[in-house]
């Protein structure tokens, strides 16, 4: 499946840094505005027992479909899709993902993909976010933490990307610790340097009944993509 209507696919530079924040943001600030957002988080692991992630998503888009459908895959252990998947005895397909994400498609007016782990986190042996990403054909939403080795960490995914012949739509950087280091005013500018793709903006640091509301994660994403920059983004 490649293209077939508006939507983002989110993926990190490595796990915990933000996916999700951006993921709910978007998805709420794309409700907020009058559209009729779909998530989906095809596998989430670390599930004890449900998918948070995904009922994050699902609740931030005002549940326009069954919670198994925004994750059909919610796996037990902490680690790896693949590793995950294996603990269960569970296979996970490339076309079966791709299937799931075009039948969500026709449910609203645009999708929303958050992939689990970073870029190259295996889903199986020869199939990552990466292949996942340029099946979907969406434009990627590529999040990375505000900390020190971030640098690195994007230039190394970017440069994944590009060999893919995948191109990021959007950076997105996020706070993950309140206090202010100080490297962090030399980010944004080196890793336009080393890769050509200069960060849209900054999430900042939110305390937890922040990062609880959806409203406040869709104002402060809404921040990183004013006006049309959304519209542009998705391609409505």
């Amino acid at each position: 499946m490649s293209g077939g209507g508006p939507g983002v696919f989110v993926v990190g530079t490595d796990t915990g840094v933000g996916k999700t924040t951006v993921a709910v943001g978007l998805t709420r600030l794309l409700a907020n505005l009058g559209h009729r957002p779909v998530p989906f988080k095809p596998v989430e692991t670390g599930c004890a027992p449900g998918p948070l992630d995904a009922t994050r998503l699902w609740r931030a888009a005002g549940r326009p479909v069954a919670l198994t459908d925004v994750c059909p895959f919610p796996l037990p252990l902490p680690a790896a899709p693949a590793a995950a998947a294996a603990e269960e005895n569970v296979t996970l397909s490339l076309a079966d993902l791709a299937a799931r994400a075009a039948a969500l498609r026709s449910r609203g007016d645009c999708l929303v993909v958050e992939g689990a782990g970073g870029l190259l986190a295996p889903y199986g042996p020869r199939f990552t976010n990466a292949d996942l990403a340029g099946c979907l054909g969406l434009p990627i939403v590529l999040v990375g933490r505000v900390s020190l080795g971030t640098i690195n960490h994007v230039a190394l995914t970017c440069a994944e990307l590009a060999r893919r012949q995948l191109e990021v739509a959007a950076l997105v950087l996020v706070r993950t610790e309140r206090a202010l280091a100080p490297h962090e005013p030399w980010n944004a500018r080196l890793i336009e340097q080393t890769t050509g793709v200069a960060p849209r903006g900054t999430i900042p640091w939110l305390s937890p009944t922040e990062m609880a509301n959806d409203d406040r994660l869709a104002e402060v994403v809404g921040a990183v993509f004013p006006g049309t920059a959304l519209d542009e983004l998705l391609g409505f």
